[in-house]
């Protein structure tokens, strides 16, 4: 399991050990392993030329700590300090004696700054740490567009400066990062966008912190998702692995019907009960499916219903299936059919799989707003509702109603954004719903196997959603295998 620590957390947790080791040994291992890191990078350290993005904190004295180091392996070091009077004392002298030179803002600092950067093999971005908020200050903005418009590698030191590592929003110019190089733990923005899209690769190094159980956010992986998956037994039937019903389809969207049930079909339940108007495009696809003419209260015994997709504006449907006393997954045009105060009132779990039109919808706000504060967003639509919400996008959040650890997604790829794809999961999920997994492990479950299946069906190229729904076994079998 990946986590990802508060800053609150994070510094916490350096203290109590920066009381136990001597003065200085906790950024001296920071220093040591972003060194490592930067010449892991470079290849060749002797004769490379390294630019130092120098603020006036801690993670300024990290970056001037590793920079002395380099300087004695031959790199050429430059530090340009943004804040010379408040410059971390220890790590600049460090760095003169190793041989780096150092550049102090004033008159003709942007000019030289940007000659510099132009010219370098690497910067390191050392301007502002974890408690940095807001985006970054006008003065260190043209540092960061400098390092973008070079051909330098950049490396981030713990988190990118301008970007806010408790919520993955950003508020202003950032530094672009090739690498991040991060200590002790993930912090929030290194997972969830837009953020994660400024850190580039993340490598985490260990500083020895002690880190409590309970995270901000956790991601699966294989071992995580493979101990979740239902698997049949001698016992089994298709009741006891669970039925799953399909409530979703119309006239008009009848293919929505039929990718919803594809997925559920390759999620693991027994059976998947289809009721709904596309009930002939279904069987004609899938003749192991039940189909039903008589609404979701008589269409039989079921585990699990899925209701939504496509369903255009047939109300009927969404509130028959909420009052069902079993696990209920709401998606598409089901949500905004669905009535909150019922959602709320409900004693079996729902999952809410919104993408973030959607869920700016429901929470009244704009798109931008959702996509630019995810985390924040997905655990007030949760509360809103009363509910397990899946907010779907470049990085899927799951997050539960009560609070908590929120669950980030991370596989996937930008060619799940096709027409379907959402259906395929919504189906898949609700057959892990149906098999007995809660709202939180089905929804963050499902959405692994469902981005991995993308990255399988696309392997770099286009794809459908009915690809993704042929690919779930081949991600079900490497999860599992």
């Amino acid at each position: 399991m990946r986590t990802a620590y508060s800053v609150e957390t994070v510094r916490t947790a350096e203290q109590e050990l920066m009381a136990r080791l001597p003065e200085g040994a906790l950024m001296q291992r920071a220093a040591a392993g972003l060194a490592a890191a930067c010449a892991d990078v470079l290849g060749r350290v002797y004769g490379s030329r390294v630019v130092l993005l120098i603020g006036s904190g801690d993670n300024g004295g990290d970056a001037l700590y590793a920079g002395a180091r380099l300087a004695r392996r031959g790199a050429g070091v430059t530090a340009l300090l943004l804040a010379p009077e408040r410059t971390h004392a220890g790590g600049l002298a460090a760095l003169r004696r190793a041989g780096g030179a150092t550049v102090a803002r004033g008159d003709g600092f942007l000019g030289t700054a940007r000659e510099l950067i132009r010219r370098a093999d690497l910067v390191v971005d050392g301007i502002v740490g974890i408690g940095g908020k807001g985006g970054l200050r006008p003065d260190a903005a043209p540092l960061a567009e400098y390092a973008a418009d070079s051909h330098s590698v950049v490396v981030a030191v713990d988190l990118p400066s301008g970007v806010e590592a408790d919520t993955g929003e950003v508020h202003g110019p950032a530094v672009r990062a090739d690498l991040t190089v991060t200590f002790g733990t993930h912090k929030p923005g290194l997972l969830i966008d837009p953020a994660r899209e400024y850190a580039g690769s993340v490598r985490l190094v260990d500083i020895g912190l002690d880190l409590p159980d309970a995270p901000e956010l956790e991601a699966l992986q294989h071992v995580d998702v493979a101990a979740r998956l239902p698997a049949p037994g001698a016992e089994s039937d298709k009741y006891r692995r669970g039925v799953v019903g399909i409530a979703a389809g119309s006239a008009r969207y009848p293919g929505a019907a039929v990718l919803a049930v594809s997925g559920a079909l390759r999620g693991g339940a027994g059976a998947v009960r289809y009721v709904g108007p596309a009930a002939d495009a279904v069987i004609s696809r899938f003749p192991e499916a039940l189909v039903s003419d008589l609404g979701p209260a008589r269409a039989g015994r079921v585990q699990a219903w899925v209701v939504g997709p496509g369903a255009g504006d047939d109300a009927s449907a969404v509130a028959e299936v909420l009052e069902a006393e079993v696990p209920v997954l709401v998606d598409a045009d089901g949500l905004r059919l669905a009535d909150r105060a019922t959602v709320r009132a409900r004693t079996a779990p729902t999952l809410l799989t919104p993408h973030a039109g959607e869920a700016a919808a429901l929470l009244g706000v704009s798109r931008e707003s959702v996509e630019g504060a995810r985390l924040a967003s997905v655990r007030e639509l949760a509360a809103r509702y009363g509910a397990t919400v899946l907010l779907k996008g470049s990085t899927t959040l799951v997050a539960d109603p009560g609070g908590g650890v929120v669950r980030v997604n991370p596989t996937g790829t930008a060619w799940l954004a096709t027409a379907g794809s959402g259906d395929v999961l919504s189906g898949l999920a609700g057959s892990l719903l149906a098999s007995g997994l809660s709202a939180l492990d089905a929804g963050s479950a499902g959405a692994y196997l469902h981005g991995l299946a993308g990255r399988l069906a696309a392997e770099g190229a286009p794809v459908g959603a009915h690809d993704v729904a042929e690919a779930v076994r081949d991600a079900w079998r490497d999860v599992t295998g």
